[in-house]
């Protein structure tokens, strides 16, 4: 990427670093700011800001990556070795603090067996499969990997251009998921097959679209394509662990991304990118007014959390041809490492020093200062490197 190809994407950087501070801030304030959490809450999510945020950001480039490649071999390959280095080293961290009695992991997984458990989170889907994630942070993962198999699906029946429907599609069904009583109950697949047979069926079903989505004949890879993009539409609506309505309305989110991408490039209008948006918020918002209020999250928490980071990506989309702070950029650049390695650091602060009952403004900052530098580390010497060997592998498979 040249450096004129990194500038103009150093507006969606400085949106992820925005996002990925929030939700540190968020579950950071659950050990160093109790009082602050517990005012704010009821008013702001932050937590959901934050991911939403995410979400647009990645609705708005991962399809426009697959399409610029134009090879689903070389995407899933790039995706592959930008998610999984990171996600071993936090996954692998959190285990070694389990072991040293630091952070309680095992145990928590309603008697399901350690292969089963491993299965799930290696399919990064581990979410929707009724498996409690090892970091509380990895569900948002399981939606990535549900959005690629989806922008697979439609890239390979040659429709990827159809991103608005899909959206507008998605937040209505979000919005007659929460008219009927909020939808089906969590997990509800799982609940009805058993977590176990559930996923090993998911992770072969996977395993089988993957391969052939990325190679053999055409009729080949759109069976493969089309088996994906079922099998995530179907675990997202039928085995989510938070509301099905809220579950659709991420990605109706995504989706909607991709249509603001899309205006702006010329491959739609920006009429049909601004119905799209007005279908989605008006749905996802009153989706979450007819759920009420639940427990993890107050309507209120939620549709403000929810409108703001709309609002966000709305700014960041208006000034993305300004020059954007390069502090601001680079933040976003490691945002990835803040996002998975703060919970790591913070379940060994909460099991060694454990939780304040007071607001300690300072420890909170503390923790920034701790967190940014290993941050900038782990994005040299395990990102860095990993998506290199995405490219080098990428390369050598092209000239085969």
């Amino acid at each position: 990427m040249n450096g004129a190809q990194r500038s103009r994407l150093d507006w969606l950087d400085a949106l992820r670093a925005v996002a990925a501070l929030v939700v540190v801030l968020d579950h950071a304030s659950r050990t160093f700011m109790p009082e602050f959490r517990r005012d704010l809450m009821p008013h702001f999510n932050t937590s959901r800001y934050g991911i939403m945020v995410f979400f647009f950001v990645s609705g708005y480039i991962i399809p426009a990556s697959l399409e610029r490649r134009g090879c689903v071999r070389s995407f899933w390959t790039g995706r592959i070795f930008r998610l999984y280095p990171l996600w071993a080293l936090a996954v692998g961290a959190v285990l070694v603090l389990d072991l040293a009695g630091v952070a309680r992991v095992r145990g928590d997984f309603g008697g399901e067996s350690t292969v089963s458990v491993a299965v799930a989170h290696v399919t990064l889907l581990q979410e929707l499969l009724g498996t409690p994630n090892l970091l509380l942070v990895l569900w948002t993962l399981s939606y990535e990997m549900a959005f690629y198999l989806l922008v697979v699906a439609l890239f390979t029946v040659r429709r990827h251009d159809r991103s608005a429907s899909v959206a507008m599609s998605l937040a209505v069904l979000a919005a007659v998921a929460a008219v009927a009583g909020a939808g089906l109950p969590v997990s509800a697949l799982a609940g009805l097959i058993g977590t176990g047979p559930l996923i090993a069926l998911t992770a072969a079903a996977m395993a089988l679209a993957l391969c052939c989505a990325s190679a053999g004949p055409p009729a080949l890879r759109v069976a493969g394509g089309v088996l994906g993009g079922i099998l995530a539409l179907a675990l997202v609506a039928f085995d989510s662990t938070v509301p099905q309505w809220e579950s659709l309305v991420v990605l109706a989110v995504m989706f909607l991304g991709t249509a603001v991408h899309r205006a702006e490039h010329g491959g739609s209008t920006w009429r049909v990118a601004a119905r799209t948006a007005a279908v989605v918020l008006v749905c996802a918002v009153g989706s979450a007014w007819s759920y009420g209020d639940g427990a993890y999250f107050t309507r209120r928490g939620w549709i403000t959390a929810f409108l703001l980071a709309a609002l966000t990506f709305g700014a960041g989309l208006a000034v993305r041809r300004r020059r954007i702070p390069r502090a601001a950029a680079a933040l976003g650049v490691i945002s990835y490492s803040v996002y998975l390695l703060h919970p790591v650091l913070l379940a060994a602060v909460d099991g060694t020093i454990g939780r304040e009952r007071r607001d300690h403004p300072l420890l909170l900052v503390s923790f920034f200062a701790v967190l940014l530098p290993l941050c900038v580390l782990t994005h040299r010497w395990v990102e860095v490197p990993g998506q290199s060997w995405g490219r080098r592998l990428t390369r050598r498979m092209n000239r085969h």
